[in-house]
């Protein structure tokens, strides 16, 4: 149970809550100038406020007209207690009323990872705004949306780990380097198979040799998570000319490559009619597998 909440609040009656969290963390903690990090937006902006258990404010966000989230900031002592995700989901569920197909945000770069968590995608260059190297992020809420670039695909596969419940399947050709090997994502993975409950990752391999010779780390992961990670090798002659990759997990989200040796495809972490399909499909693959008993003396 967590000890904040998280409520919508009105600019011109709780502007001095917003300050307080605001100019603690951008203006003293950040060194954002003071006059940069007021707006002519702020007082038409829809803004969310988190608020401990006495009442006081500890988080802030806003959701532009023109579809752009922003000031996101959570005082020091309550960073890590989930006080950010859940003033990001407020504002998300905020677009959604309002009907919008997609929401954009100026991401600094340390906090990127947070934001593909939530299934926001990185495009185009980083670039500096008020001293500080940011991303653009950007997220569908309407249907899939096009991986063009390795940095999206690494993006959406985060978010996946992130929003799988107890279940996420991954079918490749050959644990995927530069994908699945990815600091970030390996990370996101840790983080899913860490956590309370019976979780699990299945893993589909159409070269089972490959990963091995490589020291691939995803494999070092497994090792030390044996009761969470279970691979498998496709041996039918039909799954083995499959020329896909994906990866879906039991939330209604996936990523889906129709050449398994490219990143470029489609995800969509709200799309459970195709998410179903494909986990259906793996279920198919997975019974005519047979397990990687090579992996055993790896302790996997």
């Amino acid at each position: 149970m967590r000890d904040f909440s998280v409520e919508p609040i009105d600019y011109a009656s709780g502007v001095d809550d917003l300050r307080l969290v605001r100019e603690t963390v951008f203006v003293h903690e950040q060194q954002v100038p003071l006059e940069e990090e007021w707006d002519a937006l702020d007082p038409i902006c829809h803004h969310v406020v988190a608020r401990d258990a006495q009442g006081r404010p500890i988080g802030t966000g806003r959701l532009t007209p023109q579809r752009r989230i922003g000031r996101m900031a959570v005082l020091r002592e309550w960073r890590g207690r989930g006080v950010g995700d859940a003033l990001l989901e407020a504002l998300l569920a905020q677009a959604r009323r309002q009907q919008w197909p997609e929401v954009s945000l100026h991401a600094q770069v340390s906090a990127e990872t947070f934001y593909a968590r939530h299934g926001f995608l990185p495009e185009g260059e980083r670039f500096t705004e008020a001293g500080i190297v940011h991303q653009g992020m950007r997220r569908r809420l309407d249907g899939a949306v096009a991986v063009e670039y390795p940095s999206a695909a690494l993006a959406a596969l985060v978010g996946l780990a992130a929003q799988a419940r107890r279940s996420l399947m991954i079918y490749s050709r050959a644990l995927d380097p530069g994908l699945l090997d990815a600091p970030t994502v390996l990370e996101a993975l840790r983080r899913y198979a860490t956590r309370p409950g019976p979780n699990e990752v299945r893993i589909l391999l159409q070269d089972p040799a490959a990963p091995q010779q490589h020291l691939s780390p995803l494999l070092a992961l497994a090792q030390r998570l044996p009761s969470v990670f279970a691979f498998r090798a496709v041996t039918d002659p039909h799954d083995l000319a499959y020329p896909s990759a994906f990866v879906v997990n039991d939330g209604g989200g996936y990523y889906f490559r129709p050449l398994g040796h490219r990143p470029d495809g489609e995800t969509d972490l709200d799309g459970p009619a195709r998410a179903r399909q494909l986990r259906e499909e793996f279920a198919r693959t997975w019974e005519r597998a047979r397990p990687i008993s090579e992996y055993r003396a790896l302790g996997i």
